[in-house]
């Protein structure tokens, strides 16, 4: 056997360009019949963001049964819709393979399919394509005679690892990661919540949705249908409910807003309200995984509002939490994790069985010494959820900063204060984290404001930098040991295992790569990807070199990854 040659060539017709491209390397094993190919790659329309492309796909072997091109986009292309063709993309890497009418192509023959793709900045055409493996170089590629020894190989080599994965020794268990819909306003549309749950190209993977809990129930319909997408459309998603006040007329203050307390005489009243919210859910086929008794408790601004101390939260939990069913209690939400508004309810055995879950915000949280593992309630096995923060100082009052993805302002920002706080939730056990509004200027996908320059249902850089956990480390997966070496220092990692899988996300906050950075994994593994999100990428896939239960990397600068070993 031996590796094909490599050949150019470009052949330029009528409003269409041949590629011909370098072939990669392939080893076909002795008797195999002759192959090649060449690709007609035209772009037949472009608009401001998107564009539609027709393929040509000449077959200049042996007859074929079945076929799958691949070829990469490296100016960040993304697929949107495709005919004739099953096609996928992961990062940069596409992939388009024959459906059931259209797989066999004889000697000199045709198939042809289209597609349309979104692009920013530029939409260069892809210069390499591969035909079943092959390199499509215009020409055939020759039988090697039988007697042409097999080719050698060289492994990469091993070393010292930089970062060494320990599962023996492991922590909390990750319930997921999200954001909030618009608890006063519209809900999101069927094609936001896909982006925002969803698990393909430029989808960001959010597994939490926290949706509000309205005093009123002829409001509750408002996000059935956005509730039911992300159920049936994303990966084992949660649903958090989180009411903001009481009806007005059940609260000291005879109003929604300015605080106020719920009336003593209506606890039970309460009770049944939550609860009857949640079996609407339930009966729209809304399952409400986690329903909270009060949103910051401990903050009475001029909206929907609601005052409790912790012993008002532990008697009701106490006395009422039973009969809210099909869904899970959370106390208590307050402003900055204050154990204050938790610590009544997690002492007391009654109230504590009531409930399976503690929240809080993070707003001064980590000023307060509070971004650490809370102790009580890892004690009685009470998952601790972050259930919101909302910072977007780096507008600077208002600019349409928001709608450069490689703004470098936003990207500082997220990548030194929201991506590291998500990895600080992390490293002190908290078992969820979950942003505010998802879809927002200064969050995961545009609005579409004119003021920020985002576009509606875009995903943002803060998108593709949250999906690096969000994606990648699903519901069910349980946090592990790990130990760095020098090299690695300056990078900020954890590691999780689930699903057959071992992920590490992986900051660099550092002004330097960390290259050729060796991984060691607990076993060997069968699989690497890594992808990177950073100032000018978003969740691109990087080349990795694998070998046994080690795997090469190079970390970026100023960049947020993601490595993902199959084993």
């Amino acid at each position: 056997m031996r590796r094909s040659r490599v050949t150019n060539a470009a052949l330029v017709s009528a409003g269409a360009v041949l590629l011909a491209s370098a072939a990669v390397a392939v080893a076909m094993p002795a008797g195999a019949a002759a192959a090649g190919c060449s690709v007609n790659y035209s772009v037949s329309s472009q608009w401001q963001g998107g564009f539609g492309a027709n393929v040509t796909i000449t077959n200049l072997g042996d007859a074929l049964t079945s076929w799958t091109l691949t070829w990469n986009y490296n100016a960040g292309q993304t697929v949107t819709q495709a005919w004739n063709t099953t096609l996928t993309q992961s990062g940069t890497a596409v992939t388009a393979k024959n459906v059931s009418y259209n797989g066999a192509i004889p000697t000199n023959g045709t198939v042809s399919f289209g597609f349309n793709g979104s692009w920013t900045g530029s939409n260069p055409d892809p210069t390499i394509f591969a035909l079943n493996g092959v390199g499509c170089t215009g020409g055939t590629e020759p039988t090697p005679p039988p007697t042409d020894p097999p080719p050698t190989t060289t492994p990469p080599p091993t070393g010292p690892a930089d970062i060494t994965v320990n599962s023996a020794t492991k922590y909390q268990t990750v319930d997921g990661f999200g954001a909030a819909q618009s608890i006063w306003g519209s809900a999101w549309s069927t094609t936001d919540t896909q982006t925002l749950v969803g698990m393909g190209a430029n989808q960001l993977g959010l597994s939490i949705v926290r949706t509000g809990l309205s005093p009123e129930s002829n409001e509750w319909a408002t996000h059935v249908n956005s509730l039911k997408t992300a159920k049936s459309y994303g990966s084992n998603v949660k649903i958090l409910a989180s009411p903001w006040t009481a009806p007005a007329a059940w609260k000291t203050n005879n109003s929604r807003v300015n605080g106020g307390k719920l009336r003593t005489d209506y606890y039970d009243d309460y009770a049944n309200h939550l609860n009857s919210y949640v079996q609407y859910m339930r009966g729209q086929g809304v399952p409400v995984d986690v329903t909270s008794v009060q949103n910051e408790p401990d903050w009475h601004p001029d909206y929907d509002s609601m005052d409790w101390s912790g012993t008002e939260l532990r008697t009701f939990v106490r006395d009422q939490g039973t009969k809210v069913q099909n869904t899970k209690l959370m106390v208590a939400e307050a402003v900055n994790m204050n154990y204050g508004y938790t610590d009544p309810t997690l002492n007391d055995a009654t109230a504590r069985n009531n409930i399976g879950y503690v929240g809080g915000h993070l707003y001064g949280t980590e000023e307060s010494g509070r971004l650490r593992p809370y102790s009580l309630a890892e004690q009685h096995n009470k998952p601790v959820w972050m259930t919101e923060w909302n910072l977007h100082a780096a507008d600077g009052g208002g600019s349409n900063i928001w709608g450069n993805p490689a703004n470098a302002a936003v990207w500082n920002e997220t990548l030194d204060d929201i991506m590291r706080t998500v990895h600080k939730s992390m490293e002190a056990n908290w078992n969820a984290y979950i942003w505010w509004y998802g879809k927002r200027y200064y969050s995961f996908i545009g609005d579409g404001e004119s003021a920020f320059g985002t576009v509606a249902g875009a995903p943002l850089k803060r998108g593709y930098a949250f999906s690096q956990y969000a994606k990648y480390v699903r519901p069910g997966y349980q946090r592990v040991a790990l130990t760095k070496s020098s090299k690695a220092s300056p990078l900020e990692v954890t590691a999780y295992q689930g699903d057959g899988k071992i992920t590490l996300v992986i900051l660099n906050r550092s002004n330097s790569a960390v290259n050729n950075a060796v991984i060691q994994a607990p076993q060997n593994v069968s699989r690497a990807e890594h992808y990177l999100t950073s100032q000018n990428a978003n969740a691109a896939s990087q080349p990795t070199s694998v070998n046994g239960g080690q795997a090469t990397i190079n970390v970026g600068a100023r960049s947020i990854s993601t490595l993902v070993f199959t084993l």
